[in-house]
């Protein structure tokens, strides 16, 4: 059976029973507790929490899923996957256990026709009801195992709704290992479908089992997982995930780029199944608007590129390899997963600039290393310090792996012991910030949590209304529920209906007043939402006393959201004509919308030239001046991404969405708030365009009322540079260029003339040279002269000896340091010697060290009263050097 057939079977059997379908969540979760989507319930968990009232009662899905928990066990198993298709089905307080026992049952036995007596189920350890009902569906107690939180409980490794679990294992027969059942051997009993019966709320903690239970959910529900790649190894009667339809294709063409077919064992076999699945997950997550970066999700995707990049030369492939294998996985995939195709010029692009940055990577590490192996083997260690290879990783992404080897194939071993304590204590650093950020998200989560059990929605009405009579339903003052807050104090609010845009979409929050019927006023600061559809106003108790029920007119700062409107509309036409000017890849990736200001985020492999920028620049004043009208609508999500809205990465719609459209050249799914002609925008100011990361370009832009107060800035200071320079605005830049000439020749004369002191103060210094067994020093202390100078009479003086052995000490004081210069002549460096070796103790009583190799070195430090000393420190150094 193939994996389109797999697809639509479970989802036909589902829908048949009741189950909405409901699309894939993009891999970039909504949940600030995530990096990545890892689950099919992630985007349900608002639901199973009680936070929202879910539409429908039950659901079916088929999720992208990204999880790098097991990225290690990718080749070495048949099973393991860093991105993986989740088919799921899920209850929300409808059916328990007993349902969901019967649904898995029935599908895999009757839809996939799977074999009964080589299925074996596992159960948590104490939950006696799901082996009954195991048992009373079939299966023998002999093929039932108990087990304990670690393999059946699950939550999504963050607090969380959770539960215990049962899964389903198949036994794919003695050549995949041992009897004995699931408990014994994952890779013969290979899970397939994980039920989970959701119940309990978990807390903080770490690993799968060492974390508190907080108490009961709400309601009892059910989350399901079956991995497609695993069903569809059994279904296709092939050995692992890479040899099925959904990967086999890029299997191939890994195979092509090799020039050798797939080994099916040893070392090879793991290295040509980290390509090909790592490539699949990399074109996911790209199509999804991940981007190579230092921290977070993005060093995510970065450590699988650089990964398959690694194995792909273990393999011998020396050209590129993203680029051909995430093309095959885009041609295999993009029928079911659209935003594959959508995004292929990005993917390549992305992929082709990353594998371009690791190879200089790879080089340059490699020099590195190779400079450490040359100091290790000449302290005379036997080992290269954990600390060299923990840097090369850390600091220049270069592998361990590739440091032991080279460090072996030099005869030497590396200190991994000390590596992995390096980078253990970097992993706590890091897990500690997170999770102190994580504890405050989560008490204030729980707090909005506690108001949103009883409370309603507040209405939103700010698309039509600027002001409104509204009534407080919920007050949090301190991170706690509380009825009253006094003056002086800052407070959260929940109100029944608010006429106050919450951030959402790039578009920060609006602020505004609330004046109470009693006379207390409140200044709203800021506007968003606490948990999904769960609107929050953050305000400064300015007068009297705010209580628990008060009602009063909330009022929305109008010039702000005036200046709001603007930028977002201009948002829209700038994302369309950045399209238009660089190709259809430069799609957004995030965007800051301020009063008259914004901020844009979009992908994009090189910096955009002037004349770029011109043209957009020119192109949005273009559509502003044209006035185009600006219409919202609603439609469903399908209707709206055939009529060509654009969603934008990292959002999330529900099944009906808010469209703007601005004239004929933008649509796009939002819920912002936007002017209500083009020409509103008023002049667009292109400001600046920079790099914030890999293949992620920025554009910051003012708009309406900011473009003016720069269009102002700017002429003033025209003006001022106008009359310094004493002629007309027009006529500056001329001008400017003329100063700026004759301050060059200026500049040029002075050099040349302080070359030509060099020359001749060298020549003095040349000639005042003593001979002492073995050649010719030069040591003096010489005044009015910085560092480079310095160096350059160095240089200098030991060029007029160049016919002689010699060596040329001088030294100065410059803004309170101490400097030393030495200078060796050539024959003298022929002889082996080095400056740096002439400067070494006499850096140390200056208080600093040496810099410089070869000829010429130079060393400073805080202790100018021993500059004298130092200088004679070296000349003893010198002495040794001319006669060893």
């Amino acid at each position: 059976m193939r994996s389109t057939q797999i697809r639509s079977t479970f989802l036909d059997y589902f829908a048949s029973r009741g189950h909405r379908e409901v699309p894939s969540s993009p891999l970039i979760p909504s949940d600030p507790t995530l990096l990545l989507t890892n689950a099919g319930m992630n985007q349900f968990k608002p639901y199973f929490l009680g936070e929202v009232t879910p539409e429908f009662p039950r659901a079916t899905s088929i999720q992208k899923c990204a999880r790098t928990s097991d990225i290690d066990n990718v080749g070495r198993t048949n099973r393991h996957a860093t991105f993986f298709e989740m088919l799921g089905n899920f209850s929300f307080g409808d059916y328990f256990k007993a349902d969901a026992i019967a649904y898995a049952w029935e599908l895999l036995t009757q839809g996939y026709n799977l074999e009964k007596d080589r299925l074996w189920v596992t159960v948590y350890k104490d939950d006696d009801e799901a082996e009954q009902l195991w048992r009373k569906i079939g299966v023998p107690a002999e093929r039932i195992q108990r087990l304990g939180m670690d393999d059946n409980f699950w939550s999504m490794g963050v607090p969380g709704p959770c539960g215990p679990s049962s899964e389903l294992h198949y036994d794919r027969g003695p050549a995949f290992g041992p009897e004995g059942g699931p408990a014994v051997d994952g890779e013969r009993f290979m899970e397939i479908w994980n039920l989970v019966f959701m119940q309990s709320q978990r807390g903080e903690g770490d690993g799968k089992d060492d974390f508190p239970i907080l108490g009961d959910l709400a309601q009892q529900s059910i989350d399901t997982g079956l991995g497609l790649d695993r069903l569809a190894a059994i279904l296709q009667g092939v050995e692992n995930v890479c040899t099925t339809d959904l990967l086999l294709p890029t299997l191939k063409t890994v195979q092509e780029l090799a020039g050798r077919d797939y080994p099916g064992t040893g070392e090879e076999k793991v290295s040509f199944q980290v390509v090909t699945e790592h490539a699949r997950s990399i074109a996911f997550l790209i199509a999804d608007g991940v981007l190579p970066a230092k921290d977070g999700r993005g060093y995510i995707l970065r450590r699988l590129m650089r990964r398959a990049i690694r194995h792909a030369r273990l393999l011998g492939i020396d050209e590129d390899v993203l680029a051909p294998t995430t093309s095959s996985v885009i041609a295999n995939l993009s029928d079911v997963w659209t935003e594959l195709s959508d995004q292929a010029a990005l993917i390549e692009q992305v992929v082709t600039a990353e594998e371009e940055s690791f190879t200089r990577t790879l080089v340059q590490g490699t020099r590195l290393l190779n400079a450490a192996i040359t100091r290790t083997r000449e302290s005379r260690s036997t080992a290269l310090p954990g600390e060299t290879a923990f840097e090369l990783a850390d600091t220049f992404g270069f592998p361990l792996e590739l440091t032991v080897e080279a460090a072996h194939d030099a005869g030497l071993t590396v200190d991994e012991d000390r590596f992995a304590t390096l980078l253990d204590e970097q992993k706590k650093r890091a897990k500690a910030s997170g999770k102190a950020k994580t504890t405050e998200a989560l008490r204030k989560q729980d707090t909005y949590r506690e108001l949103s059990a009883h409370l309603p929605r507040t209405d939103f009405i700010g698309y039509d209304h600027l002001a409104a009579e509204v009534t407080v339903l919920g007050l949090i003052l301190d991170g706690a529920v509380t009825t009253t807050a006094p003056e002086g104090t800052d407070v959260e609010l929940v109100l029944d209906r608010s006429p106050f845009y919450a951030e959402a979409g790039g578009q920060i929050g609006d602020t505004g007043t609330l004046r109470t019927n009693d006379g207390t006023l409140l200044r709203i600061t800021d506007t968003r939402y606490g948990l999904e559809g769960f609107r929050v106003h953050s305000a400064r108790v300015i007068e009297g006393e705010i209580r628990l029920g008060a009602s009063g007119e909330a009022t929305v700062d109008i010039d702000r959201r005036k200046g709001l409107m603007r930028s977002h509309s201009a948002t829209h036409i700038l994302h369309a004509v950045v399209r238009a000017t660089l190709g259809d890849h430069a799609r957004q990736q995030g965007s800051l919308v301020e009063p008259d200001r914004l901020r844009f985020d979009f992908a994009h492999f090189s910096a955009v030239t002037p004349d770029q920028l011109a043209e957009i620049e020119a192109a949005v004043n273009g559509h502003v001046l044209d006035d185009p009208a600006v219409r919202a609508w609603h439609a469903d999500r399908v209707e709206a991404e055939a009529a060509g809205a654009i969603a934008l990465f990292g959002e999330k719609y529900g099944d009906t969405v808010r469209i703007v459209d601005i004239g004929d050249f933008s649509r796009e799914l939002c819920g912002g708030t936007h002017v209500g002609h083009g020409s509103q925008v008023g002049a667009f100011r292109l400001l600046s365009e920079s790099s914030v990361g890999s293949n992620l370009r920025r554009i910051e832009a003012f708009t309406g009322h900011g473009s003016l107060r720069h269009h102002d800035t700017e002429r003033r200071l025209l003006e001022e540079v106008s009359t310094l320079l004493g002629t007309r605005p027009k006529d500056a830049p001329e001008a400017l260029h003329k100063r700026l000439d004759a301050l060059a020749t200026t500049q040029r004369e002075l050099v040349r003339l302080r070359e030509a002191e060099l020359r001749s103060q060298a020549g003095q210094l040349a000639s005042g040279s003593r001979q002492v067994p073995g050649g010719r020093i030069v040591s003096q202390r010489v005044t009015g002269l910085g560092a480079d100078d310095l160096r350059v009479l160095a240089a200098g003086t030991a060029d007029r000896l160049s016919n002689d052995r010699a060596v040329v000490v001088l030294g100065t004081e410059h803004d309170g340091k101490a400097l030393l210069v030495a200078a060796i002549t050539p024959s003298l460096h022929s002889d082996g010697a080095e400056a740096s070796q002439i400067l070494a103790d006499a850096a140390r009583a200056v208080g600093g060290g040496t810099g410089g190799k070869g000829p010429v070195a130079n060393a400073g430090g805080r202790r100018v009263e021993a500059l004298d000393q130092a200088l004679s420190i070296a000349v003893q150094e010198a002495t040794r050097a001319l006669n060893p």
